[in-house]
């Protein structure tokens, strides 16, 4: 009897573990949760390698100063652009070697003639995406000038992969020295082990008074803003990490949610004797902190999405505002802030319950066969269960209907790959998990498939098969599996596309509480449906505001170029562009100073540097 019960309590506790594990497993992002910049920039778009497949030529008041290709001839290789005195630093991306990761160095001292002088190699299985600054630290611990670098990992053996940051001493930019290396939050233990900080997309250095510090975007906590002491950049040591959503709620747009609500970029500026950061937080807006003292730091202000999307109206389209901040930076007389959304899917979907005659929100899967106006889907829900690796399933489908899923224990590419074991389904609807961090919330899936994949609420997968959903229940967090038996039919769906166009740019007032948006601006190929395919990508991805005019605004625009806008009555305006003969992939824009005049960096994914002086009024 007593080995009866012990074996029965080791049994319910294995499952209440592998309960927990699963639950873990989901929402730690190792299921393919867009929820960092990672899986943002995971996978991309090129248009060069010919005379097809982008916009065409183009300059009006920009002039190319001069341009110098990376060493390393293939697309998609470089990342962002930092500048320093006389030198340029791109990041090295992942596109198609992870073992090459780093920063090219250049020599810009001579404008028209850039050239390479050295290569800053990451660790192995390690890439730099929107990482790449050089900032000079002059504290009573160190003086001297330090790069700081993102580390991103990437190869399915991850040997020597580092996470976090690296701190490494260009003062003499052709013989660079590693001070620090792999710095970050370690805790929780993150995808890549306990011995390795969570990877980060973007760091930011800055100095105040005798102090110096970093912030980073940590990809794999909802803690994902950490704060970092590098005035001694050989010791550096995580002072605060924050979570906004939970921090500052009130940057939680309810229209969009909190699923897609996370740290992708920041600056930090002095404005009237206080250290202001301007964070990038996706689906939460752009939000303003006084980080004055880095250990407690105070809200002043964030954006709200229009809802209907205030650009999309401009052409005539009624929808939904994509959210996706990503970048923003302060006018130079900080009366103004200028915000790049970017947006890699000109689609949407609008999906209806055919049965109940409701409609209901989804998002499409990365890798997928994408809804667009030349594919639907329309069939019977049939629940398949979790569609992880030894899972009962629900067997083949009858080849008119769709698989619904549950999240959890697996990736989603995994649940997929089962449902197209299966055979006989036309696509795949994943529901969200019983969790604070699932539930009704939206999220975007890294998934690869063959058929398409669309993601909804638990509610909403509930609701295809009658079955009664507990909203309280469901938010304590306790790991349950749904109550709805496998192989259930439940209602029918129809899903389609409506074109929403690509990222765009915001005009904000700068203040408190909530900002006020003056204006919106994009380029018209972005809201044009006839370039929704076959011209590059056309989201904007960085700006860079003028250090010499208050009214000025550069912009990195992909495949849309080299884009210069002016602020004239609360309005941007467009008033300069480059995009080269052969098509331009702009992924970083930096200001850059030589001798008084004003140039912009730009950085080419497939390229490598261009240097840009705007001549325009």
């Amino acid at each position: 009897m007593h080995r009866k019960i012990w074996f029965f309590v080791m049994l319910m506790l294995a499952t209440v573990l592998t309960a927990g594990m699963a639950l873990a497993a989901a929402l730690d992002g190792s299921d393919g949760v867009v929820d960092s910049g990672a899986e943002v920039h995971g996978k991309l778009h090129h248009q060069h390698g010919g005379h097809d497949g982008h916009l065409p030529a183009t300059s009006e008041n920009v002039k190319v100063i001069g341009k110098m290709n990376i060493n390393q001839d293939f697309e998609g290789r470089v990342s962002d652009v930092g500048v320093f005195g006389d030198y340029a630093y791109l990041g090295a991306f992942n596109e198609k070697d992870c073992q090459k990761g780093g920063v090219y160095v250049f020599d810009i001292s001579k404008p028209s003639a850039p050239k390479q002088i050295n290569f800053i190699r990451a660790a192995n299985n390690t890439y730099v995406g929107e990482g790449v600054q050089v900032i000079h630290i002059e504290t009573s611990a160190y003086s001297g000038d330090v790069l700081l670098q993102n580390n991103e990992i990437c190869g399915t053996t991850k040997t020597g992969a580092k996470g976090g940051f690296s701190l490494i001493d260009v003062t003499n930019p052709k013989v660079h020295k590693y001070l620090a290396e792999g710095v970050g939050d370690f805790q929780p233990a993150g995808r890549n082990g306990a011995s390795v900080a969570h990877t980060v997309h973007s760091v930011f250095g800055w100095q105040a008074g005798d102090k110096a510090y970093a912030v980073t975007t940590d990809n794999e906590d909802a803690k994902d803003v950490d704060i970092f002491d590098i005035s001694d950049p050989r010791a550096p040591t995580l002072v605060r990490e924050y979570d906004l959503n939970t921090e500052f709620p009130q940057i939680v747009q309810a229209d969009l949610g909190k699923g897609s609500s996370f740290l992708h970029d920041m600056v930090v500026k002095e404005i009237d004797g206080r250290q202001v950061m301007l964070l990038s937080y996706w689906d939460g807006g752009y939000v303003k902190l006084d980080v004055t003292e880095p250990r407690s730091a105070t809200y002043i202000a964030d954006s709200d999405f229009t809802n209907p999307d205030s650009e999309a109206l401009e052409y005539g389209l009624n929808v939904k505002p994509e959210g996706n901040g990503h970048q923003a930076e302060f006018s130079k007389d900080n009366d103004y802030i200028v915000a790049a959304d970017e947006d890699f899917s000109p689609y949407s979907v609008v999906a209806r319950n055919t049965t109940d005659s409701t409609e209901f929100a989804a998002t499409q899967g990365s890798d997928t066969p994408a809804i667009n106006p030349q594919r639907s889907l329309s069939g019977q829900t049939k629940f398949f269960g979790r569609a992880c690796n030894g899972d009962t399933s629900a067997g083949a489908g009858d080849g008119t209907q769709i698989a619904v899923v549950e999240r959890g224990l697996c990736t989603f590419t995994e649940k997929v790959a089962n449902v197209e074991a299966a055979g006989g389904y036309k696509g795949v609807i994943v529901f969200n998990l019983e969790s604070s961090a699932g539930c009704t919330g939206l999220l975007n899936m890294s998934v690869a498939g063959n058929i398409p994949a669309l993601f909804v609420g638990r509610d909403i997968g509930f609701g295809f098969f009658d079955t009664t959903y507990d909203d309280a229940a469901c938010l304590d967090g306790t790991p349950q599996q749904a109550p709805i038996a496998i192989g259930a039919i439940g209602d029918s769906v129809e899903v389609e596309a409506v074109f929403d166009g690509w990222g765009y740019v915001h005009l904000y007032r700068n203040g408190t509480g909530k900002l006020t948006e003056l204006d919106t601006y994009a380029i018209p190929e972005a809201f044009d449906p006839s370039k929704a395919s076959g011209s590059g990508d056309l989201s904007v991805h960085e700006v860079a505001m003028s250090a010499k005019r208050n009214d000025l605004a550069y912009f990195s625009y992909y495949a849309g170029g080299f884009r210069v806008a002016k602020i004239q009555n609360d309005k941007l305006v467009e008033v300069g562009r480059f995009i080269d003969q052969d098509g331009s992939n702009f992924w970083g824009v930096q200001l850059w100073e030589k001798d008084g005049k004003e140039y912009v960096l730009g950085s080419d994914r497939d390229y490598g540097v261009y240097i840009f002086e705007y001549t325009g009024p």
